[in-house]
């Protein structure tokens, strides 16, 4: 996907992504590969992370490839990419241990 223009939200994209010179992204962004010769504001999710020699990229980038061509600006702090299956066993721990409260509060009510 290749953006021209202003883009405000959150994109998931499953391959690559193309922020052109005219390009503005404001939000959330997750994909495989983010080329950017324009401007995001937000986050970037991706396994590459290229930053070319007219982009800009202000907020948190979550990546374990990350470049930045002479020119290129980055403003904010990185980090190491994100494992989606632990952040996805969370939520499931927690829905399995909420129906043990229910049933835990039910026998108060009962008593």
């Amino acid at each position: 996907m290749q953006v021209d223009g202003v883009i405000e939200g959150k994109l998931r994209i499953e391959k690559n992504l193309v922020v052109s010179n005219t390009g503005h992204l404001k939000g959330e962004v997750y994909a495989d590969k983010i080329v950017v010769n324009g401007l995001i504001e937000g986050t970037c999710c991706a396994n590459t992370i290229e930053i070319l020699k007219k982009g800009v990229v202000s907020g948190t980038i979550y990546s374990d490839n990350l470049s930045i061509e002479r020119g290129g600006k980055f403003f904010g702090s990185t980090h190491p990419a994100e494992q989606k299956q632990v952040v996805e066993l969370t939520p499931k721990d927690k829905a399995s241990s909420k129906p043990a409260n229910k049933k835990h509060q039910s026998r108060a009510v009962n008593e």
